[in-house]
């Protein structure tokens, strides 16, 4: 198989899936353009801020993909690269796109609330706190993981450090120029936009390397740019959304944008030949010992196809910010159907270069998946014109903007989450009291044992999972509620097949940890599965005793 041919094989798929199924579903929910959002309604200039279709396209995708669509695949190649493929462009279709879909359409008709607060309609309080602990949990697990790649591709290449800074600053000065002092998005991302690219040069001929300037050591290093992510993760939490997330996310979504350019011009120049196995097996030696195809391929690749984190996105962040129901299913379905396309050009990057199966198997033991991904595909690159250096860097620096989306989003989306498990007037629910709550766990995740720390990775992605089942399963009770129950098979039947691989996956972890002795990984997987199976009985009580059969009002 050639690898140009897969990836417009994908993208046909991937464009079916859009002007047919997302539309079929557009149908179902009832979207009315006419019909105000929360954005507009409870418009507060902090959390609830009306954006720009475009900007908000940039915001939801930068931080719905994070490295998860890089990582995931070529993690998973492992298994194969046509077993990899089935998965990330049905289940992109058919679970994922759907999924967030559904997610930011219930968000938004309730008010921009959570989805854990969409779930306590239905399923009462019980069934809200128990969802809130689980995506809470979740999210603090995807701040210390994503922190971590971060300060990895930090030290690995100190120019995407000073870049990256530089973002930072770029995005405030972005944002007072268009929401302080009304400039237009136009004028400003034409202003912005090349100097945001200009600023890949300076990181290269500036690179902020703390192991040559103060002589440090790449522990103490790593530490140091941990600490000072957490400290960003804080300050991006509390800051209002037009003044930093929003225009952040915005300008890295056009490097996104460019690097998916590269590697899909790449891909199609280079056409290359898939050299490692279509299929390995059902039982493969991978990079961390052997691993079994079910459950482990449906979670390890986890944002290239589903993820739950996504759900926390739309209902978080991107329903607040909304200024019509008419961009739902360009934004929700649409940015997870891009995000597919990311994921084939990962997979297609490392099955394209490697001679073998093996040759992958043992580079992926001593090399970072990211670090993967920006060779592999520099080196398509190479065929367009572009030197393999400079691909390389600036491959590296557009996944690392994607991770600083990620990792801000994700902090404060968990503050939300805290915030609803506490009451009102307390101190707990303060925003910067819940903000260093998650701050300081994720901390204390990374330094606390940085060997364990490692191995997040399984872990908040079979997290991440079950929490896209708990979604599909809170929209399935919706669907049955408001008397649409013949379309339920929509969310229902993934939410039993993603239910099933994610807690056979939690439960294979947690009798691996249990052997191993790793306590971090035994806690919160039994933790995880707790809740998770806690809320599942919650509902059986619900359907059972019929409580779950009058129709929900929809604000």
């Amino acid at each position: 198989m050639n690898g140009a041919v897969l990836l417009l094989i994908a993208c046909s798929v991937f464009l079916c899936g859009y002007f047919l199924y997302s539309r079929l579903i557009g149908k179902v929910l009832g979207t009315d353009p006419s019909r105000p959002t929360p954005a507009v309604t409870k418009q507060d200039g902090v959390d609830y801020v009306p954006a720009h279709p475009t900007v908000l396209f940039g915001h939801h995708f930068a931080a719905i993909a994070g490295a998860g669509p890089i990582v995931g695949p070529i993690l998973a190649a492992e298994f194969g690269w046509l077993s990899v493929t089935l998965w990330i462009v049905l289940g992109c279709v058919f679970i994922g796109a759907a999924h967030d879909m559904i997610s930011l359409f219930l968000s938004v008709r309730h008010e921009g609330e959570s989805i854990g607060s969409v779930i306590g309609t239905i399923l009462g309080r019980p069934g809200k706190i128990m969802f809130l602990l689980f995506s809470w949990s979740a999210l603090v697990l995807v701040v210390a993981e994503f922190n971590r790649q971060i300060a990895g591709t930090f030290i690995a290449d100190p120019a995407i450090a000073t870049a990256s800074i530089l973002f930072i600053a770029e995005a405030v000065l972005f944002g007072l120029c268009v929401y302080k002092w009304k400039m237009s998005v136009l004028w400003a991302s034409l202003v912005f936009v090349p100097l945001m690219f200009a600023f890949v040069w300076v990181g290269n001929a500036f690179p902020l390397d703390l192991v040559k300037l103060f002589g440090m050591s790449k522990e103490a290093t790593a530490t140091l740019w941990t600490l000072v992510l957490i400290g960003y993760c804080f300050f991006a939490s509390t800051c209002p959304v037009q003044y930093l997330l929003q225009p952040r996310d915005y300008l890295n979504a056009y490097l996104l944008y460019a690097m998916m350019i590269l590697g899909f011009l790449g891909v199609f120049v280079a056409h290359p030949p898939l050299n490692t196995d279509a299929f390995a097996g059902f039982v493969v030696q991978g990079s961390a010992g052997t691993d079994m195809l079910f459950p482990f391929l449906f979670v390890t690749v986890a944002c290239g196809a589903c993820s739950g984190f996504h759900a926390l996105v739309a209902s978080g962040t991107s329903s607040k910010q909304i200024s019509s129901e008419k961009s739902i299913r360009p934004i929700a379905y649409g940015g997870m159907l891009l995000e597919g396309v990311l994921a084939m050009i990962a997979l297609i990057g490392v099955a394209g270069t490697y001679a073998s199966q093996g040759e992958y198997v043992e580079t992926i033991r001593g090399m970072v998946p990211v670090q993967m991904f920006a060779s592999t595909i520099a080196g398509f690159c190479v065929k367009v014109g572009i030197p393999q250096r400079a691909a390389e860097s600036f491959m590296l620096l557009s996944v690392a903007a994607f991770l600083m989306t990620t990792v801000d989003a994700g902090t404060r989306l968990a503050r939300f989450s805290w915030q609803e498990l506490m009451p009102k007037k307390s101190v707990a629910h303060n925003m910067y009291v819940g903000t260093f709550i998650v701050c300081a766990l994720a901390a204390g995740l990374l330094l606390g044992n940085p060997e364990a720390a490692k191995q997040l990775w399984t872990l908040f992605a079979s997290a991440n999972q079950l929490l896209a089942s708990l979604t599909l399963l809170t929209a399935t009770l919706w669907f049955f509620m408001n008397r649409r129950g013949r379309w339920s098979w929509i969310t229902g039947v993934p939410m039993v097949f993603m239910f099933s691989v994610s807690s056979w996956a939690l439960g294979a972890i947690l009798v691996k940890s249990w052997k191993n002795g790793q306590m971090i990984q035994l806690v919160s997987s039994g933790f995880l599965l707790t809740l998770a199976a806690a809320l599942v009985v919650i509902t059986a009580r619900r359907v059972l005793g019929g409580k779950v059969s009058a129709p929900v009002e929809v604000k």
